[in-house]
């Protein structure tokens, strides 16, 4: 295989679809159960789409939501907000209701695409002032209504929305330690220039090579699946999407789907590698597996390196930093290496430092909050002028993590500094988890942390603190939660304690929590 060309003159997703479109119309650009997108089709139909949109009374800034799971309609309708000037606000598909009217409500989204089986979801929102159009994406193939009804009279003439790469694409929602999620607005530009600082080293960290086909393993709504997406069409390869993971699923698509690089989270990682059928040679297509989205145990990647036989490269970012930062590159991929315990190291043209509580710099080896700097950064949070000074102050975002750099300028991270526990690359919040738990009748305090957990990295567990005269079992505090927080969110574990521990301030003592469940661990995360 020959290394695909780099195309610096593309700089928004916009200009991206547009070049394949004529570069390689007849290419596939997006596979799924089956079906095959080129990307000529796509580029047209996402045109229409577009114009659609345009006619409805969307225009620059407007907010366009979708709730489903992956296909080919989510990307044409990714492109199409790009051509219509619009942002896309992908929402997580497993969030109850309620979780979804605050992201509806928030973003002012004021059309959505939603598949018929989230329907209830939505109409267990609230009234949305801002709402004025709700467009079902029905099964592909079924043109008598909902999506392709609705855009079929349109043209698929090509549009200019005059956005650049400082205009903003998508907006993400990740929730904070107070529980309300905030909408991180990326610009174009946050999907583009970690590859024009690999281009710019001829690094081939994460390459794509003439004939690639990609495996999207992240689900879109993630930065992850996003971004690693977007790096596909716009190196003009074949993404392969999944409607949602599974290991049987995946391996069926390395093994008889030629995926040749893929992009999946440490769990899903576990679950590949579990299945007895999966052996030394299944894959051999397979070239390179990014994975992110959580820490990776030392055990499983070198079961993944032995037993996968490709390459493998790490990434570690925020949402917030438009996804990687930084990045452990396959050559540092070795067998007993110690930097296998390394996030990696900034990608050209990003930074990273660790400063005490203080803001001051540290050395090599002292730990400290990790900070990045990246040309992919965040606008800001949506409408939240504050809490976007917080986190992006001159430039530099404020992670949240806490770690250190060796002198090579390599990034270990041990702990957070935030709250969040991440469940197979999903964050949750204590303190979302939390405010739900304490509406039950019996508790009168919870205090939720995040303990090891061999096959999703974490689970949550929660102390709580009964009400006088008040009993509840755990069974019973589960089935409360059920349908008022994403089943991901609900603790597996249940302690009953008399106090939270709290520091002088009030605040939870959450590394007290912690200590035991963590005790004979290297880092405290996993």
């Amino acid at each position: 295989m020959n290394t695909v060309r780099y195309f610096p003159e593309l700089r928004t997703v916009t200009e991206s679809i547009a070049f394949h479109a004529a570069r390689t119309p007849d290419r596939a650009a997006i596979e799924c159960e089956g079906r095959t997108v080129d990307y000529g089709r796509l580029h047209l139909e996402s045109n229409r789409a577009a114009h659609a949109l345009l006619a409805a009374g969307l225009g620059a800034g407007s907010r366009v939501g979708y709730l489903g799971k992956e296909s080919e309609f989510y990307y044409e309708i990714l492109f199409a907000c790009a051509k219509s000037g619009t942002v896309l606000v992908p929402v997580n598909w497993r969030l109850t209701a309620s979780e979804v009217d605050h992201i509806l409500r928030d973003s002012r989204t004021e059309a959505l695409f939603v598949e018929p089986e989230f329907l209830p979801a939505v109409s267990g929102c609230g009234e949305l002032p801002s709402l004025r159009e709700v467009v079902t994406v029905q099964a592909p193939g079924d043109p008598a209504a909902g999506y392709l009804a609705w855009k079929a009279r349109f043209p698929d003439t090509d549009l200019d929305p005059g956005t650049g790469p400082d205009d903003p694409l998508a907006q993400l929602y990740t929730s904070g330690t107070t529980g309300l999620p905030k909408g991180v607005v990326l610009p174009h530009r946050s999907f583009f220039r970690i590859r024009d600082g690999l281009a710019s080293q001829g690094l081939r960290w994460i390459d794509w090579q003439e004939g690639d086909r990609s495996l999207i393993g992240i689900p879109g709504f993630h930065v992850g699946g996003l971004w690693w997406s977007l790096q596909g069409f716009n190196a003009g390869v074949t993404n392969v999407a999944m409607r949602m993971f599974t290991s049987h699923d995946a391996i069926g698509l390395f093994r008889d789907g030629a995926v040749t690089t893929a992009c999946v989270v440490p769990a899903m990682l576990q679950m590949i590698l579990a299945d007895p059928a999966v052996g030394p040679g299944d894959f051999p297509a397979l070239r390179k597996v990014v994975y992110g989205g959580s820490p990776i145990s030392e055990s499983l990647l070198t079961q993944g390196i032995k037993v996968l036989g490709c390459d493998f490269a790490q990434i570690y970012g925020l949402t917030e930093t438009g996804n990687t930062a930084v990045c452990l590159p396959p050559e540092d991929h070795v067998v007993g290496s110690p930097r296998l315990k390394a996030a990696g190291r900034p990608y050209p043209g990003v930074e990273a430092k660790v400063v005490d509580d203080d803001g001051t710099a540290l050395a090599a080896g002292e730990i400290g909050e990790v900070l990045l700097r990246t040309p992919a950064a965040m606008l800001e949070y949506w409408e939240l002028p504050e809490a976007t000074a917080r986190t992006l102050v001159d430039g530099w975002i404020h992670t949240g993590d806490a770690g250190y750099l060796d002198p090579d300028g390599y990034v270990f991270i041990c702990d957070r500094i935030k709250d969040a526990v991440i469940v197979a690359g999903e964050n949750v919040y204590p303190a979302e988890v939390e405010n739900v738990l304490c509406k039950h009748p019996a508790v009168a305090e919870a205090a939720v942390i995040g303990v090891p957990h061999e096959r999703w990295g974490e689970s949550v567990h929660a102390y709580v603190v009964l009400r006088p005269g008040h009993e509840a079992r755990p069974r019973e505090l589960m089935l409360f939660l059920k349908g008022r927080i994403a089943d991901f969110k609900i603790p597996s574990g249940y302690e009953f304690i008399d106090t939270v521990p709290r520091n002088p301030s009030g605040k939870t003592l959450r590394r007290v929590l912690r200590e035991r469940h963590w005790a004979d661990r290297e880092r405290q995360v996993n």
